[in-house]
């Protein structure tokens, strides 16, 4: 490909270098010679300040947004719109070659991509998904590192799945793929809204920002898909030019409404009613949120082209999102279940739901989240407070935020609750203080880490699978308790 080639679609000036183009970065550790580097103003870097030594390494072009005075020099007006179409332009713009289904919204985004993709596919389309628990190519997993990938990633996983013949591509968007123009140039068929709550204030600052980023989504869709049981998506029903489908199960005027709503230990099940058609649904988890979750799905994928009866039926065979409300196999015989919930609205959600199907007594280890927006903490502590018997609070991922200066903001959320709490800041020794606490009656829930494997400390990211550390740790102590109980037995005499 020629620098030529590279810029179509860009309006742009200077002197146009006649050289092949063998990579494309904005990062300037992986710059080679022969790559085009782009530069951009990030929060700590300016990408322009390495032009001059990017030259020097033999780059075949600089792109910028200023004047640098440099030889191979392209100017556009503004380098972030400019890499999503570079980085298209390079892969061979393969997002042409696919159809796209888009979910954004604080909490849901994963579980209603899994729902929609395995829609999608059940009905005979070979689909790829991009998402926060991984990515995936039809049927072969990949890695996931980002809710949704920075552009050069993401064009370079869709020229994947264009060779692998994908026909649809479903992908969680989030409020900071949308604000950092990660998804520029992409269109979107269908587009769904899950919800809004706090989250990410650290980077929008205020939640009307938080709610304009994602409402960027709608302007590079055919159809919305609104949950009309949020505020958020009533006024996006309410203001969005393009054609709109909403959800609910509160109100008959939704066009995919639940109705009979039974919820159970195994899942839940209602009737789906949209226009004239009433057709049963079963889903293998509980709680409103996944009516939610089910519904926005649902109608995602009769919106594009799944007949409505198929999609109904199928969806029971989807069997859940790892890291999601997911039961973690145990040797002590109590359940214990990881989930992802990290917002107050997200820890509400969750434990209202294991609080309307049970009576046992709850045992909750949560932390909060490093480096990011301090206001929500004591909210998540006040969510857990409201539901729990007995509460561990530990780290989640502190990056190099003070773990006990987390720990402080989310406190005033559980003292004078009344709640049995302690602190404990290793999160390993909390998950084991609660396993070795909890017995026959109890449940044990593991917030915030989800399916993430591992822990980002001061000092970096460590392997960490709460998956792994329950089965370690309860097969230990299931081996404790046998032997303590056959030292006790006469029958041991």
């Amino acid at each position: 490909m020629l620098v030529s080639e590279l810029l179509t679609g860009l309006t742009w000036s200077g002197e146009l270098p006649d050289r092949e183009v063998l990579g494309l970065t904005a990062d300037s550790r992986q710059l080679e010679p022969g790559w085009v580097f782009v530069c951009q103003k990030g929060l700590r870097f300016d990408g322009h300040d390495f032009a001059a030594r990017a030259v020097e390494l033999g780059a075949a072009a600089v792109v910028t947004d200023r004047d640098l005075g440099l030889p191979g020099q392209i100017l556009v007006e503004d380098t972030h719109l400019a890499y999503p179409v570079l980085c298209a332009n390079y892969f061979g713009r393969p997002a042409e070659k696919m159809k796209f289904i888009g979910v954004t919204g604080t909490n849901g985004k994963t579980t209603s991509v899994f729902l929609i993709k395995h829609l999608l596919s059940a009905a005979g389309h070979r689909t790829g998904l991009i998402g926060t628990v991984e990515n995936q190519i039809d049927t072969i997993s990949l890695p996931s590192k980002y809710t949704t990938p920075d552009a050069y990633q993401l064009q370079s996983l869709l020229a994947k799945m264009a060779a692998a013949g994908c026909e649809y591509v479903v992908m969680e968007v989030s409020s900071h793929a949308l604000a950092q123009h990660r998804v520029d140039g992409l269109h979107f068929e269908v587009a769904v809204f899950t919800n809004l709550t706090q989250d990410h204030l650290d980077f929008h600052h205020t939640m009307e920002e938080y709610f304009a980023a994602k409402r960027r989504l709608f302007s590079m869709c055919d159809t919305a898909v609104l949950n009309l049981d949020d505020a958020h998506g009533r006024l996006l029903a309410e203001t969005l030019p393009c054609r709109t489908v909403t959800f609910s199960d509160r109100t008959a005027d939704a066009g995919y409404v639940a109705k009979g709503i039974e919820v159970r230990p195994d899942g839940s099940s209602f009737r789906l009613v949209h226009g004239d058609r009433e057709l049963p649904v079963r889903i293998a988890t509980p709680g409103d949120f996944s009516i939610h979750n089910a519904l926005g799905a649902i109608a995602a994928a009769v919106e594009a082209g799944v007949p409505l009866d198929r999609a109904a039926a199928d969806i029971a065979g989807c069997a859940g999102v790892p890291g999601r409300f997911e039961v973690c196999p145990n040797a002590l015989g109590f359940p214990v279940i990881r989930d992802y919930a990290h917002t107050p609205d997200g820890i509400e959600k969750a434990l209202s739901t294991m609080r309307s199907i049970t009576d046992a007594r709850m045992t909750v280890v949560f932390g909060c989240p490093g480096l990011r927006d301090r206001s929500k903490r004591a909210g998540m502590a006040a969510a857990v407070a409201r539901y729990a018997d007995r509460v561990i609070l530990t780290s989640d991922n502190p990056r190099e935020e003070p773990e006990m200066q987390i720990i402080g903001d989310a406190l005033p959320g559980l003292e004078n609750s009344g709640v049995d709490y302690r602190v404990m800041p290793d999160r390993f020794a909390a998950i084991e203080t609660a396993l070795a606490s909890c017995g026959e009656g109890d449940i044990l829930l593991l917030l915030g880490k989800g399916h993430e494997d591992y822990q980002v400390l001061a000092d970096g990211a460590v392997y960490f699978n709460e998956k792994e550390i329950v089965a370690d740790l309860s097969a230990r102590l299931a081996r404790q308790r046998n032997q303590g109980s056959e030292k006790e037995s006469p029958c041991s005499r």
